[in-house]
């Protein structure tokens, strides 16, 4: 009777342990398929309100990248003068300007922005405001010390 009672138990833990890892696969492919919907081309706005170029975030490496595409004609910076590194005196076509950001719930942290205007390097945050709009926001430390933009989907 022991046994029996002991190979019931064993098969119940056996399906809720069943039922947990599926569980957790489906809650993880629903956090992928959401943050792989801010892949694409975006157009930046600047804090005046002028779009001033398309920027495509895309997958490298298990990190998304975003490279500039396009410049629009309110474009003032053509070239990264003040960039560090490899950057410095390249035009920005063809640019990465975001680079190694990862998921983390239905946003992308830990990678960093480049502000072209004057080569600073911030942390930077981006999550989707509803399908079109996305929110890029770079920093210094903590996030409540920063920029926030607000990107539109290209279509």
């Amino acid at each position: 009777m022991f046994l029996l009672s002991l190979k019931l138990i064993y098969k119940d833990m056996k399906l809720w342990g069943i039922g947990i890892f599926i569980l957790n696969l489906l809650m993880g492919l629903s956090a992928y398929s959401q943050n792989n919907k801010v892949l694409g081309k975006w157009q930046t706005v600047d804090e005046s309100g002028k779009a001033k170029s398309n920027v495509e975030l895309y997958m490298k490496d298990g990190k998304m990248f975003g490279r500039v595409v396009e410049l629009l004609p309110a474009a003032t910076t053509k070239v990264c003068i003040n960039c560090p590194g490899d950057k410095n005196g390249k035009s920005l076509i063809g640019m990465d300007i975001i680079w190694n950001m990862g998921p983390v719930g239905t946003e992308w942290e830990g990678g960093q922005i480049v502000d072209p205007k004057n080569g600073k390097i911030y942390s930077c945050s981006i999550s989707l405001e509803g399908s079109d709009k996305l929110k890029v926001r770079g920093y210094i430390g903590v996030s409540l010390l920063g920029r926030t933009q607000i990107w539109n989907r290209v279509k």
